[in-house]
């Protein structure tokens, strides 16, 4: 997030992009409500009636995969009714002749007709975005799991910058991390092209500093990204798999190709908190410990990183992660590994990452810091951007952009749109499928169908079905409702024993090679 959680209770407006906020982020999805409260503006965009779609202001219901043309077609109306912040462009942002050029393929009656969304409708939330200031934009999973998910971004980025709505308090491009810790584990270069601080592998001077500190020769190639592992693996190019703390049967996209491929390699190991689906295929399983029972720090989707301590003893042969590595590495006799406590792991990511320079334990002692803190008497950092944007340039960059299709299109075999989201009551399932009251409250999976929809294919509400797309098939039961609008089913994929995500497609993001989970083509026949 370019702000904090608590900046978002100011925003004089909120557009919430492809994110069931209440569902996938509860406690933000109170900041939204209490702000909506006060008087905030709320602009919901989603081929859903979420939850926030009842209080909306404007509820924006696009096509599945529109987003680009619904965002620029906004954008087009900020400009042409002259809503646009001059200032903050000429003096912040480059590219903008090149961006205003690509807005002419995106006039609101050719808006309308690709989006589904009345032209009236785009051109009441784009004036209601541009003139309430300060506004920020929330989104998540619905904007980026598309082949179109980088160019979604990007659309954003350039609505906030085109609004001067970017590096002021309650403003910004925000999206929502799913996990307690996925900005963290980014943080500390779990991404293929970089290391801890995202500093770029390519770069000599930045591989140089760690081959110094690490006693290592290091590679100046970047490594795959997390489906491209599965595809390697499917082929033989990868002999072994190490998986922490991820259930790839019931997570990952197109499943059974993962399954496929777990099964292939000649040795896996798992290392995990329970022994889940996905550790039914390992050679050897590590028992971790869980957040209770150890010391360390997490960082959250506001870049916060806060203190984690432990409460409890591991239960049984459990270890913490980072003592479970180190162990493994001491063995094969490499270097760099007689850590004895994280505080001293922190010492060493303070040493070679710039942008938690300043963090330690000490201070962490007396709450939580937002990086970029690269100093120990800095602050810390709730809002980025307010003066030059991390770039050659310091400027801001302007994208012009083109709508693509979907890797998948409804046809006559494949009549409906599949997208997935998540339950209020389950994340991916793991853990929290083995809570006995929350599956209480929600115990099964269901397929959420229209009315008009149930009616054309002879579905009876909490009937069985069986939906099957180009790359698998599951059954369940239906749930008959108004949220999701004709054409469109949906599920969630928490549940083992109705793996969702055998049947979504893995075509990929061409640039940050995210598969495509939103927008999957299937079939319903009453079983």
């Amino acid at each position: 997030m370019t702000n904090s959680i608590a900046e978002i209770g100011d925003a004089s407006v909120i557009m919430a992009v492809g994110t069931n906020t209440t569902s996938g982020h509860p406690i933000i999805g109170q900041q939204v409500r209490a702000a909506k409260r006060k008087g905030s503006k709320l602009i919901v965009v989603n081929p859903k009636e979420i939850d926030l779609a009842r209080t909306a202001d404007h509820f924006l219901r696009l096509k599945p995969g529109t987003d680009v043309t619904l965002l620029m077609g906004m954008a087009r109306v900020i400009l042409d009714e002259g809503l646009y912040d001059k200032s903050f462009i000429e003096q912040r942002c480059e590219g903008f002749d090149a961006f205003v050029g690509s807005l002419a393929a995106f006039d609101l009656d050719s808006v309308e007709k690709v989006t589904g969304v009345p032209k009236d409708a785009i051109a009441a939330a784009a004036r209601c975005y541009a003139s309430g200031q300060p506004a920020s934009i929330l989104y998540c999973m619905g904007v980026t799991q598309h082949v179109q998910g980088t160019d979604n971004v990007l659309a954003v980025s350039n609505l906030a910058m085109l609004t001067g709505n970017i590096g002021k308090p309650s403003s910004g491009v925000n999206p929502l991390r799913g996990q307690n810790n996925v900005q963290g584990a980014c943080d500390m270069g779990c991404l293929p092209n970089v290391y801890p601080g995202y500093q770029p592998v390519a770069l000599e001077e930045v591989r140089a500093k760690f081959e110094s500190a690490w006693g290592a020769k290091l590679t100046d190639s970047p490594g795959l990204t997390h489906t491209e592992i599965f595809d390697s693996m499917f082929s033989g190019s990868i002999k072994a798999l190490y998986l922490v703390g991820e259930n790839p049967y019931i997570s990952e996209a197109n499943s059974s190709h993962a399954t496929e491929a777990m099964e292939k390699v000649e040795f896996m190991v798992v290392q995990d908190i329970f022994l889940t689906e996905s550790a039914r295929y390992a050679d050897v399983v590590l028992p971790a410990a869980s957040f209770a029972e150890k010391d360390g720090t997490f960082t959250n989707t506001e870049r916060r990183v806060q203190r984690v301590r432990r409460a409890i003893e591991p239960v049984g042969d459990s270890r913490a992660d980072w003592q479970i590595v180190c162990e493994i590495a001491r063995r094969m006799n490499a270097k760099g590994f007689d850590f004895s406590s994280p505080e001293e792991i922190m010492r060493e990511i303070a040493s070679v990452t710039p942008s938690y320079g300043g963090i330690t334990f000490k201070r962490l002692e007396y709450g939580g810091l937002q990086w970029p803190c690269p100093t120990e008497d800095h602050p810390g950092t709730p809002i980025l951007h307010t003066e030059r944007f991390p770039t050659d340039t310091g400027k801001g960059k302007f994208k012009p952009l083109a709508y693509r299709k979907s890797a998948e299109e409804p046809d006559e075999q494949y009549p409906l749109i599949l997208t997935t989201d998540r339950s209020l009551y389950h994340f991916h399932g793991t853990m929290t499928r083995r809570v006995y009251g929350l599956n209480i409250l929600e115990k099964e999976e269901m397929l959420r169908i229209n009315p008009e929809d149930a009616v054309q294919f002879g579905l009876k509400d909490k009937g069985k079905v069986r939906v099957t797309s180009r790359h698998g098939t599951v059954e369940t039961k239906v749930l008959i409702t108004d949220k999701c609008p004709r054409g469109m089913v949906s599920m969630t994929f928490h549940f083992a024993e109705t793996p969702t995500n055998i049947m979504t497609c893995s075509e990929l993001d061409p640039v940050a090679k995210t598969p495509t989970t939103k927008v999957c083509t299937v079939r319903v026949e009453s079983v």
